[in-house]
């Protein structure tokens, strides 16, 4: 059996601001001070998985994601040397179904008729060794040509979960689903937390490509029709699967559950012959980290159950997360607080009321701000800058460029650019001129001159550039070349 595992990494996680932006999700961080993102968590939670079945072939992911997160996701699968069956782009968010029908259409492009293994990659599994028993439990299922989902057995009367309702399980403790249920009001939680027959919906998903094309065919026509044209009009593009913008821009939003599961398990007439839509327990320590209450409750904690990263003196301090980025956080006397401080922002919430950050996000999107979509320091795919200061008609950065890399050759219509090489070496193109400079060496490129900055070194660049001029905005940028597609 082959497993095609598919990773869904296109959410904004706006209830994890402001650690999670808009240009730099939760996924794409490292929990808790890790060394590995929660992409790179759910990628690797896969290896090994062979061993537990002899028969079982896991194949290399195919991915989803936002288009303007494809470098950093590409680059965070480089460093964990994972090769791709695909990464596909979506060129806006549509939601999990239209996501899955793209990741199914190009399965069957790359691989047949296989296996899909279906996963956000913003989840947290902390014992992996029962996730792999019981994904290839799922496996056999799937093969036969089931729809098999797996639900986490309550510890709490979760109303941030949506939950799965199943039917008495089989020996093998495999169960048909019977309903899909929203995330519920108070009273309902409690009434599904003392009932066996509730589990969390985990949003993990196994069938075969061809179950899943047929079922969202049959159940959301007009999804499938849109994602095929817009996948069959698509191209590649190096390492990227692009599709047809304007075609998925007309697509229906909609999420898996909503779109198939829910059907599925409201009908007795399923629309592909013998396939049961099946739900296996995953206690294997699942979390999806959906909000900071969920991050304090995984994070490690201190005797006073306080969950604390960076910079952090308290006392007095029970219950709460206190997360330091850039500088100290002192807290006295204080309870079931989340406080996370970061370049730009800071938050302070009660932690009953996490969930609602959101709206703190959607006020920032109204007033226009730019704190929602990212943060100070931004990545690109040759590196990254930082905002040091600005001012009336002048701005400062501090800007690293990864050894090998290249910014696109460029000119500005309205800024000039004074840069100032802090360490490394780099090369500058400035008109027709090609010149390097070296440690406390700068040089001018003038306002509508071209220009290019280069590292042809084995260590990081860094440079401080101030800008001047009466427009600083980020689109005052005219390409002429760009390695990376722009």
């Amino acid at each position: 059996m082959n497993i095609q595992p598919v990773i869904l990494s296109g959410g904004a996680g706006t209830r994890l601001w402001p650690l999670s932006r808009e240009l730099f999700p939760k996924q794409l961080h490292a929990p808790f001070g890790g060394s590995s993102t929660l992409l790179q968590h759910t990628v690797m939670r896969l290896n090994g998985l062979e061993e537990c079945q002899s028969d079982i072939t896991v194949l290399p992911p195919i991915l989803v994601c936002n288009e303007e997160h494809r470098f950093l996701v590409a680059e965070q699968m480089r460093q964990i040397e994972t090769e791709m069956n695909g990464l596909l782009l979506e060129p806006v968010g549509k939601n999990t179904a239209p996501a899955l029908t793209l990741a199914a259409l190009h399965a069957e492009s790359v691989v047949g008729d296989q296996i899909m293994l279906v996963m956000s990659a913003d989840h947290v599994i902390r014992d992996i060794a029962a996730f792999q028993r019981i994904v290839c439990q799922g496996a056999v299922k799937a093969n036969a040509g089931d729809t098999v989902t797996f639900g986490v057995t309550p510890t709490f009367p979760a109303t941030g979960y949506g939950y799965i309702k199943r039917s008495i399980s089989s020996g093998d403790n495999v169960s048909t689903v019977s309903d899909f249920i929203e995330k519920p009001d108070e009273e309902t939680a409690r009434q599904f937390f003392e009932d066996p027959s509730y589990l969390w919906n985990s949003g993990i998903f196994m069938m075969k490509s061809s179950i899943w094309l047929e079922q969202i065919n049959h159940l959301r026509k007009e999804i499938y029709d849109v994602c095929l044209a817009a996948y069959e009009k698509g191209a590649s593009d190096g390492v990227f699967q692009r599709v047809d913008k304007a075609i998925f821009e007309t697509c229906p939003s909609d999420s898996i559950d909503y779109a198939v599961m829910e059907h599925l398990a409201a009908s007795d007439s399923l629309p592909c012959g013998d396939s049961n839509l099946l739900v296996i327990p995953l206690d294997a320590g699942w979390s999806d980290v959906g909000g900071w209450a969920n991050l304090q409750e995984e994070a490690p904690h201190d005797e006073n159950g306080n969950a604390v990263q960076g910079d952090v003196i308290t006392y007095n301090v029970k219950d709460s997360l206190l997360l330091s980025s850039h500088r100290l956080i002192a807290g006295v006397g204080i309870e079931n607080l989340i406080v996370v401080e970061t370049a730009d922002a800071v938050l302070v919430a009660n932690k009953d009321d996490a969930q609602d950050v959101k709206q703190i996000v959607a006020q920032l999107k109204q007033k226009g701000r730019s704190e929602h979509q990212m943060h100070k320091r931004v990545h690109r795919p040759w590196g990254d800058y930082e905002g040091i200061d600005i001012g009336e008609r002048y701005q400062v950065k501090r800007i690293t460029v990864k050894p090998g890399a290249s910014l696109s050759l460029q000119m500005h219509h309205h800024r000039a650019e004074h840069w100032v090489v802090v360490s490394g070496t780099a090369r500058v193109t400035r008109g027709d001129d090609v010149f390097l400079l070296s440690e406390n060496e700068s040089t001018y490129i003038p306002v509508g001159v071209t220009h290019r900055l280069e590292n042809p070194g084995q260590v990081p660049l860094e440079i401080i550039e101030v800008q001047s001029g009466s427009y600083l905005g980020e689109d005052d940028i005219v390409r002429f070349d760009d390695v990376y597609g722009r």
